[in-house]
């Protein structure tokens, strides 16, 4: 399930991102006092990271909060606005800065694993394409805390700006697969043991040709032999965080090798 952002009405998800909207108070028939945009939020976001995008309406958030769906709609004017706040408030929980004492290198993989903890806790950020962005002040804050932090290399903004894409991709893409795995177990009622043994063997009944088919593949299986954590983190769960922590080295190696080519000849 992919949702994209920004698919309300743009001045209403606007205002609501950038400021609090006050209500007058109603004599009449309508919400009773109480509610307010932030509490609508918070309830929001607690269904989606129990449950999922798949589980958000308005009707569930009123239920949740002891109210009727009617009554959220003079705060928020419906879940397309909705999901906005919800991605931009959840990205605002990042840490707004990281020590640099011991180099920017020191302060980027801080970085780069508070924002793969943060889609761990909240899954469901990653269902929202990054196609279109919100625009709202979480959103640029995580934008500002990336740039600040590798703008400490030393290297130009233009190029900066695309190691922070770069980081940010390699986050969101491993995180992912974190995220399913714990989502596969969840819902099929399967574990991930379960799922490998019976296929695993499967596999070597009805390929017996694979190593010579796939040599490389093969070779590979040969070189990283399985070995049991230590932890109790699951297999798949591991080889993402893993994944994330090679490819992130791997990206600051180049920026490293960036910096000393842009410092010229010694």
């Amino acid at each position: 399930m992919v949702v994209f952002a920004g698919q309300g009405d743009a001045r209403r998800s606007m205002e609501l991102l950038w400021g609090p909207r006050v209500v007058a108070p109603r004599t009449g028939p309508g919400p009773k006092p109480g509610l307010s945009v932030e509490a609508i939020v918070a309830a929001a976001i607690e269904i989606a990271d129990a449950d999922g995008m798949t589980a958000l309406s308005m009707r569930s958030v009123g239920e949740r909060l002891g109210r009727t769906a009617m009554a959220l709609y003079t705060y928020v004017p419906g879940k397309t606005e909705l999901v906005d706040l919800m991605y931009d408030r959840t990205l605002g929980e990042l840490p707004s800065s990281f020590q640099a004492s011991d180099g920017w290198r020191s302060a980027a993989l801080s970085l780069a694993g508070a924002l793969w903890d943060l889609h761990l806790r909240h899954p469901w950020l990653l269902q929202v394409s990054p196609a279109r962005p919100v625009l709202g002040p979480g959103e640029f804050h995580v934008q500002e805390t990336l740039l600040s932090v590798l703008a400490s290399t030393g290297l130009p903004l233009s190029r900066v700006r695309w190691v922070v894409s770069a980081l940010f991709n390699i986050v969101r893409g491993s995180v992912q697969a974190a995220a399913e795995s714990r989502q596969a177990a969840r819902e099929t009622g399967q574990s991930e043991e379960d799922w490998w043994y019976a296929r695993s063997a499967l596999l070597a009944e009805l390929a017996p040709d694979l190593p010579a088919r796939f040599p490389t593949v093969a070779r590979l299986g040969e070189e990283g032999e399985y070995e049991a954590p230590a932890s109790e983190e699951p297999y798949l769960e591991r080889e993402a965080r893993l994944s994330f922590e090679a490819g992130l080295e791997l990206l600051l190696d180049g920026v490293e090798a960036a910096i000393v080519k842009a410092s010229g000849p010694r």
